[in-house]
């Protein structure tokens, strides 16, 4: 399924964008509603379940058709806003970049390259390509709803988005991308998953049109694709980073043996090296597995430990003197002698499975007390403080405060919270928007979308790799009781 959206202001508002070295400037909303146009290719195939939305009161209109295709029917776009208890139909209420991607980053002196001159404005036409239908229908609805949210803060009568459904299929995605650049596409935003990605590579790399996906999957990248996904090594060498500064120096890692659980590893190998530290200890479990006793086991080198408890006290008692039975005393309830092999364990892994294997360490003598306990962006939710092994570990993650901000946005737009995926469509909307908005013919350019400046999104600031994988700015979060907080702030802008 297709579908054409054209937005047009009462007045158009000044775009401030990027110059060559990519500051971004914002723009500020002028009141005013939007115009939508509805595309459908010819083709009879059944469309997907639309959003359903509350259609809009004759005495104050939310959304109006300003043009339609002859011999084409008209098809919701989920853009109106829900009606609320004892509400008439409103616009909803959007967020303002001018604080994130409407601003040169700062160095840390301070400093930041003059504003670059208002361009003159040219029509971009941009593909989205979800799965509106399938498996994953909710969480591209999610994401369509949040591109559209940054549409309205930023997109004028000169861009138009063109929304296609890839029906959650790398098959769906290929032809939505053959669909999309059929109408003249100059950039392609999504898919999601890698697979499809992969399809919509094959089609776009012929055609010379960009992909900014959102795979957290480094193999798709590259000639041409670039991803907003969450890279799980940004987070593993962050985190690692911080630990090396609080005097770890020899590593852990408990890990699902899958591809995921092997790039944490390649990650984790890499950075410690780099940092002069030691890799001590690696264990793997398999990820369909709901008993953990034997990996952390054998991670904490439990029988040794204990082994060389039960001699110690074989020792002690053979002396037969009171300071053999004060030793002896204090060894009582003791399950192991000596440390566990390493100073920081990374835990891998999160959700339910990483609650059940977190309660394994204190009964194999893993203190964390006495070890760092450090995990991934997969930490990055609420309520991880109920294991009282993970109670004050230490992960990398974007700082919340400004997702809470959009998370708040997106409700009061919406009247449902966000998936965690959704900040990821906003700012490549937003950056696509303003980038589109430059007086010049290749604004998707790889010089333009890898400037070593980067941007400033809903998630801190970011930026392309020359390999198209994305970089991010992290905080460091510590897990308390209801959620973590931030122990050390994320960078305000690239150093190098």
């Amino acid at each position: 399924m297709r579908r054409m959206v054209k937005f047009n202001y009462c007045t158009l508002r000044t775009l401030i964008v990027l110059s060559v070295t990519l500051g971004l400037a914002a723009c500020e909303t002028t009141p005013g509603l939007p115009q939508l146009t509805n595309a459908p290719p010819a083709q009879t195939a059944p469309a997907p379940a639309p959003v359903q939305e509350a259609q809009p009161q004759e005495a104050e209109p939310a959304v109006e058709v300003a043009r339609v295709y002859p011999m084409r029917p008209r098809l919701q776009t989920g853009m109106q806003p829900p009606v609320l208890p004892n509400q008439g139909t409103r616009p909803p209420m959007l967020p303002s970049l001018e604080e994130l991607l409407g601003r040169m980053p700062r160095a840390e002196d301070g400093t930041f390259s003059e504003p670059p001159p208002v361009p003159t404005l040219r029509g971009r036409r941009v593909a989205i390509l979800l799965p509106l239908t399938g498996s994953n229908q909710r969480v591209g609805q999610a994401l369509l709803s949040a591109a559209q949210m940054a549409l309205f803060d930023f997109a004028d009568q000169n861009f138009e988005l063109l929304v296609h459904d890839t029906h959650g299929t790398s098959e769906g995605a290929g032809e939505a991308a053959r669909l999309a650049i059929g109408d003249g596409a100059s950039l392609i935003v999504g898919p999601l998953l890698s697979s499809s990605v992969r399809a919509v590579s094959i089609v776009a790399r012929a055609a010379g049109v960009p992909v900014m996906a959102f795979s957290s999957d480094r193999t798709v990248v590259g000639n041409g694709v670039y991803t907003m996904g969450f890279f799980p090594g940004d987070e593993v060498r962050r985190v690692v980073e911080f630990a090396y500064e609080k005097d770890a120096r020899r590593f852990a890692l408990l890990a699902p043996r899958d591809a995921y659980g092997e790039t944490v590893l390649n990650a984790l190998q890499a950075k410690v090296y780099e940092l002069g530290g030691e890799v001590t200890q690696i264990q793997f479990y398999e990820p369909d597995a709901t008993d953990f006793s034997y990996p952390v086991k054998r991670l904490a080198n439990y029988d040794q430990r204990h082994q060389d408890l039960l001699d110690q006290r074989a020792l002690l008692e053979e002396r037969d003197d009171e300071a053999g039975a004060l030793a002896l005393k204090q060894l009582e309830n003791l399950q192991t002698i000596g440390e566990a092999p390493f100073d920081a364990l990374l835990v891998a892994d999160g959700g339910k499975r990483l609650v059940a294997v977190a309660a394994m360490l204190p009964f194999y003598d893993v203190d964390p007390g006495k070890v760092m306990i450090l995990g991934t962006g997969q930490w990055d939710e609420i309520g991880l403080g109920s294991e009282p092994a993970l109670m004050g570990g230490w992960f990398a993650a974007p700082d919340p405060k400004l997702r809470q901000d959009f998370s708040a946005k997106y409700f009061e737009a919406f009247a449902t919270r966000p998936h965690r995926l959704a900040t990821l469509a906003y700012d490549a909307m937003a950056l696509a928007v303003v980038l589109g908005a430059q007086d010049r013919a290749q604004v998707y350019d790889a010089s333009v979308l890898t400037n070593r400046i980067g941007f400033t999104g809903r998630d801190g600031i970011f930026r392309f790799q020359p390999d198209g994988a994305v970089e991010r700015g992290l905080a460091v979060m510590k897990v308390q009781r209801k959620k973590a907080k931030v122990i050390d702030p994320a960078p305000k802008a690239f150093t190098n």
